[in-house]
């Protein structure tokens, strides 16, 4: 079996979910879904040692202290690169590719997805190893449940081994576009989570965006190495112009592929994403409670309270959510416009990848 290296990539500052995710406490560091955080929950579903190596995790200096807390309690070893600054995806895993075996299969997953069936991710992330060792560049394609507007879709091409060709990568559609791609078959979203040998990714990268790689490559070459943590350099870094893994190199070579999975994955992109990944909190009207509150004549209400009791009348798809001292109510609509609010727009991004 093809050993695989998890890339987690650990940041961000999730101001939709605003105001329970923060730029100091961000959503992989909360425990939004069942007990632990979404960050523990990565490591763990890439914990069988028998399919995956130890990872390595791409975090900020903001978020080293979440990540040396979870890898200890949970008992796991890792590698950590700390990014000197955010620069987008495609330098998170350039660094992460510099400092691998040319062979390595990386297997790239952000730390604040929510995936329900992990059985599934195993053997997407198998299927997945095949192709990356035939040099393939490989996307999870997750089966679309709705026609969601805020995600790229993928579009299948021809068959290729365990997998597919990927005939094209799409932008974010409009609400028709996106009922046409269900309708028509042959789309699925992409979920950011992609398979590749760390040579093959390079040597892409230098194809199409040589001035990155040039210095991603610096930024390792005068790295230092605590023993826990690895410290690009921060001056050839900083000269790295910040863009996703998706524009730099997936929609622009020609070995692009893509395996299918249908995982109960959720990126928890707002508060309507995580009244559903809590479906099966809910009660008979559809009511979603963490905390303390009392609902009367409610459905499809969410309720999140770190402690003062919430009391609802007569509303329906509602969330409302209390943390500390800051109280939001929105519509399931008005979700989307979360990070729009002062209070989350005025906090300081901070990405890793």
């Amino acid at each position: 079996m093809t050993t695989i290296v998890p890339v987690i990539l650990c940041g961000g500052s999730g101001t939709r979910l605003w105001p329970r995710s923060r730029t100091s406490h961000p959503k992989s560091f909360l425990s939004l879904v069942g007990d632990e955080t979404l960050f523990a929950q990565t490591l763990t579903r890439c914990g069988d040692r028998t399919r995956f190596a130890d990872p390595v995790i791409v975090t900020g200096k903001a978020h080293l202290g979440h990540v040396e807390e979870t890898l200890a309690r949970l008992g796991l070893a890792a590698r950590i690169v700390v990014e000197p600054e955010a620069k987008n995806t495609a330098a998170a895993i350039a660094l992460a590719a510099q400092t691998l075996p040319d062979n390595a299969i990386m297997l790239v997953c952000p730390s604040d997805h929510h995936i329900a069936d992990g059985g599934a991710f195993g053997e997407a992330a198998s299927a997945a190893a095949d192709l990356a060792t035939q040099g393939w560049l490989v996307a999870f394609g997750i089966a679309p449940t709705a026609p969601e507007t805020g995600f790229g879709y993928i579009r299948q091409g021809a068959e290729q081994g365990a997998g597919y060709r990927i005939a094209r990568f799409v932008e974010k559609p409009d609400l028709e576009t996106a009922k046409g791609f269900l309708e028509a078959g042959g789309y699925s979203w992409n979920g950011g989570i992609f398979m590749f040998r760390a040579d093959a990714f390079l040597a892409e990268l230098e194809k199409f965006r040589p001035a990155l790689a040039l210095a991603a490559a610096e930024a390792v070459r005068t790295g230092a190495d605590d023993g826990t943590c690895f410290h690009p350099g921060a001056a050839p870094f900083s000269a790295i112009e910040s863009e996703s893994v998706d524009y730099a190199v997936m929609e622009q070579t020609e070995r692009a592929a893509m395996v299918p999975v249908r995982m109960g994955w959720s990126d928890i992109g707002n508060w309507v994403a995580l009244r559903e990944a809590r479906a099966g909190e809910a009660d008979a009207d559809g009511n979603v409670v963490r905390g303390r509150a009392d609902l009367v004549d409610c459905s499809n209400v969410m309720v999140d309270s770190d402690g003062p009791r919430v009391s609802v009348i007569g509303l329906d798809n509602v969330i409302v959510v209390v943390d500390g001292d800051e109280v939001l109510v929105t519509s399931a609509d008005g979700a989307q416009k979360v990070g729009k609010l002062p209070g989350a727009a005025n906090q300081q991004e901070d990405k890793a990848g």
